[in-house]
């Protein structure tokens, strides 16, 4: 079987963005405006309903096979975030922080990495401080112009529309790992 996978192009990057890129090895990623698209369904007994898009989950799935950690930080506390990361298989989940440093550091030292070494998906001010500290921050297509400026990759696709993966394919793509999809294909 020939397949060729030509959708992601990391030609518009610069060297120095495609180094840094080579040494991630742990994606944290935000969660409302990022995996999700930011808008918040609350039901009758007030619980969060949100969506997530299942390329995300691929690109979660795939960053872990092709040896990328990946973990969460959000500032809002919902149970239905926690159920769709735990299948996932990540484990450094952290819930309900508006400062997002504490548990970006809780990261490092439990991984034994430096933060050179991490990535940062976000798309508000309140993921500036992990970005302006992380090796590689990223924005989603519709993030805050505030978190563009510091980007140094922004995904072409919006939050909560397969963002993840696409950035998961980039780094895939800048190590010099085969495409996400070959992972899944035997």
């Amino acid at each position: 079987m020939n397949i060729e996978f030509k959708h992601i192009d990391i030609s518009q990057l610069s060297k120095e963005t495609i180094e840094k890129a080579k040494k991630i090895k742990f994606l944290v990623l935000d969660i409302d405006g990022v995996c999700t698209n930011g808008q918040l369904y609350m039901n009758s007994q007030g619980e969060t309903i949100k969506t997530f898009h299942v390329h995300d989950g691929i690109g979660i799935k795939t960053a872990f096979m092709a040896g990328i950690e990946v973990g969460i930080i959000t500032g809002r506390k919902d149970k239905c975030v926690e159920e769709r990361m735990r299948p996932l298989g990540v484990t450094e989940y952290y819930s309900g922080f508006y400062s997002k440093l504490e548990p970006l550091q809780k990261i490092a030292d439990n991984k034994n990495i430096s933060f050179a070494e991490m990535a940062y998906l976000g798309d508000d001010i309140i993921d500036l401080d992990p970005l302006l500290r992380v090796g590689l921050p990223c924005a989603v297509q519709n993030a805050r112009e505030e978190v563009k400026q510091i980007a140094s990759i922004i995904t072409k696709t919006k939050g909560g529309d397969g963002a993840v993966r696409e950035l998961v394919e980039i780094l895939l793509a800048c190590q010099e790992k085969q495409p996400a999809a070959l992972y899944w294909i035997h």
